[in-house]
């Protein structure tokens, strides 16, 4: 007879090895972080393709606007990459033309992240070529770098970073002009609570181991010169892309100036050290007033005066007006307080002291340091 077949829970032990048995529902819980990654992965790639559709537009918009305003671009073998995390603008060169000014460079590639599309780093290859009026310029580096951080409001910081700058300037009287620098650094910025009122802008430039043989005869020497300059720009906010005439007048009329709130050049054993105002006049020729502080320069200086005034006298007269001018525009050292460091900080030990120069004033076309107009040196309209 045959025994009853069991239903119930029973004693038997499982065989060694085997586990609980899974349900179908367990088995698709493992899997479903992978499934949500590749769903994941997917609207991401979606998205990304998406966005460079609306910047591919975006972009020929821009241009499209440029040309009608008269400024033409060029982005020569244009591609936008960099899936999945960021978009690389890339041009196996770059042109820009307009009525009063054209130039080229390239290779440029410009970088922004998905998730911070409004800074964008740019890097750029020379030679950089420009052609505006007569002039020629044609510019190489080893390594150029610049950044800009824009939000709703505008820019909110802008640097550019060169190292290994040559260039040359042909067209010009004398020709060519050659200059180079080894190191040079601008940055720019909104003054903190002047922008809006003011559309002031702070300008920071470096530029170290700087070359001009042109004035290399004037300063009395081949040294390479260091520079550092920090200034604000007010009524900065308005400049576009119109020609350079048309910024420049728009930003006379509305009254801008240039704070320099230090300006500091040591080329060999000659230093400067600067601050005051500039501006354009009405004839568009710069003008304003500087504080200047020199060591060495004064020997540079006063036989571009000297020379002038004491040719109408002549013989030891002459050599009187030179003596007299040199130790006029020597000055004398400004003895600081007992306990404060010299003004500005300047003077290092083993160093010529630096010595208080009359004020420099630009005025009327001339350069005036103290009551002594500059002979031969006439300052002409920028436009």
């Amino acid at each position: 007879m045959d025994r009853p077949t069991t239903v119930g829970p029973t004693n038997e032990t499982p065989r060694t090895g085997e586990g609980p048995r899974r349900g179908p529902g367990l088995r698709l819980g493992l899997f479903a972080p992978f499934v949500l990654l590749v769903v994941l992965a997917l609207v991401w790639t979606g998205g990304w393709f998406w966005l460079r559709g609306k910047a591919e537009s975006e972009i020929d918009g821009w241009f499209a606007r440029e040309a009608q305003a008269g400024r033409q671009w060029t982005c020569a073998d244009r591609s936008l990459t960099g899936y999945p995390f960021r978009f690389e603008l890339r041009c196996s060169s770059l042109g820009f033309a307009r009525s009063d000014v054209r130039f080229t460079v390239g290779p440029v590639v410009a970088v922004a992240q998905v998730y911070q599309p409004r800074h964008v780093i740019l890097e750029a290859t020379g030679p950089f070529k420009v052609q505006q009026g007569g002039l020629d310029a044609d510019v190489t580096w080893s390594d150029l770098e610049a950044s800009l951080h824009v939000t709703g409001d505008g820019f909110q910081r802008a640097s550019l970073v060169v190292d290994g700058l040559k260039g040359a300037v042909t067209g010009a009287d004398p020709s060519p002009i050659d200059f180079s620098a080894r190191h040079l650094e601008l940055h720019a910025r909104p003054t903190p609570g002047r922008f809006a009122t003011d559309g002031a802008v702070d300008l920071s430039l470096r530029v170290m181991q700087a070359g001009l043989p042109l004035l290399d005869p004037v300063l009395g020497g081949t040294e390479p010169a260091d520079i550092a300059l920090d200034a604000t720009v007010t009524r900065a906010a308005g400049f576009r892309t119109r020609t350079l005439a048309q910024e420049l007048e728009r930003w006379r009329e509305a009254g801008g100036a240039v704070e320099i709130a230090s300006l500091a050049a040591e080329k060999g054993s000659r230093r400067l050290r600067a601050q005051g105002v500039l501006s354009l006049d009405d004839e568009h020729r710069p003008t304003g007033q500087l504080d200047v502080r020199t060591a060495g320069l004064e020997q540079v200086i006063a036989p571009l005066i000297s020379e002038q005034i004491g040719a109408r006298l002549g013989g030891d007269g002459a050599a009187l007006i030179g003596n007299i001018v040199g130790q006029f525009l020597g000055g004398r050292r400004r003895e600081p307080a007992p306990g404060q460091p010299a003004p500005g900080g300047q003077d290092r030990p083993g160093e010529p002291p630096l010595k208080v120069l009359p004020t420099v004033r630009l005025t009327g076309g001339r350069v005036v340091v103290g009551p002594f107009a500059v002979p031969n040196v006439r300052l002409q309209p920028l436009y």
